[in-house]
């Protein structure tokens, strides 16, 4: 678990505090993502965890211990860390770049290679592909699936992100969010994330945090951040289209009146609500069915509005 509790940053010559008052807890094994406009203290909040920015007021917890008492070396060798641009040794090869920390951490040679190839495996790099290359021969997105290895190498119960998947191209950045996602649920890793992006966001948060002018806005899983934001700023800032965004988030099955859905066209078992109003514009049809069931524009709309469906 990663707490807040009311951490306040003011850098020096600044007036205004970059972090004010600022509560927050990310529970074990969920993935809270920190969002805002420009200069809103999400970045701030984040390097808070790792100590690579000590806070004026307040203190900032990892698994129950106070950071500001833990050696700072030893802590960031804990934490794993992922930014845009990923950062990787240029001169060193995808192996060596992921094994930096188990080699700080004095693992023996047997140990790294066999976790280098189990981390590169997990990211979907075949190891006897890429292990021996260097970055310059990756894309972008793979140099990002190296970043993500090398963050979880030594196993660390606490990943940070900050706008990890800024640097990869819009075509790759999905698939590579929902791999990404997938592999965080499977290893029940405690995630802090810092985006700007409200689609990603909401995509990989279990919860986002809005934040504006160093303060907390609203703190909600993704789907009720959509149906409901908290003020005016956050409605603006989640966007006039955030009702279908929430439609993303909705699996269509979950929403389905049992029985035969007859000949309404049909949708794949792990659709989404989006998926479902895609196809009802496409066919004419106010019904569309899936395994066991179907789903009516009604209960679309219900559920759009977070209504009794959702």
């Amino acid at each position: 678990m990663i707490r807040f509790e009311g951490a306040a940053k003011t850098y020096p010559g600044q007036t205004e505090p970059a972090l004010d008052a600022f509560d927050l807890a990310v529970e074990a094994g969920t993935t809270c993502v920190l969002i805002g406009p420009s200069g809103c203290g999400k970045s701030t909040a984040l390097q808070l965890v790792n100590r690579l920015v000590v806070p004026s007021a307040g203190r900032v917890l990892v698994e129950g211990r106070d950071v500001a008492g833990l050696d700072p070396i030893g802590l960031r060798r804990r934490i794993g860390y992922v930014l845009q641009g990923v950062g990787l040794f240029p001169h060193r090869t995808v192996a060596q770049n992921v094994a930096t920390v188990p080699g700080l951490l004095g693992w023996t040679r047997a140990r790294i290679t066999e976790r280098v190839d189990a981390m590169l495996d997990l990211v979907g790099l075949e190891p006897g592909q890429y292990r021996d290359r260097r970055p310059d021969a990756l894309s972008g997105g793979q140099r990002q699936r190296v970043g993500v290895a090398r963050a979880l190498a030594a196993d660390p119960p606490v990943l940070l992100m900050d706008e990890p998947f800024g640097a990869v191209d819009p075509v790759a950045r999905t698939r590579l969010q929902d791999e990404v996602r997938g592999i965080l649920g499977r290893l029940q890793k405690t995630v802090l994330m810092v985006t700007h992006d409200i689609d990603e966001a909401v995509r990989m948060g279990d919860t986002v945090a809005l934040m504006r002018d160093g303060r907390l806005v609203q703190v909600a899983p993704p789907a009720a951040l959509l149906a409901a934001p908290a003020d005016a700023f956050a409605a603006e800032f989640v966007g006039g289209d955030r009702l279908l965004r929430r439609l993303s988030l909705l699996p269509a099955r979950d929403h389905a009146e049992p029985g035969p859905a007859g000949d309404a066209p049909r949708l794949s078992p792990d659709a989404s609500l989006k998926d479902a109003l895609a196809l009802m514009l496409a066919s004419g049809r106010e019904r569309v069915g899936l395994a066991g069931g179907s789903v009516t524009l009604a209960a679309l709309r219900a559920a759009a509005e977070g209504g009794p469906s959702a």
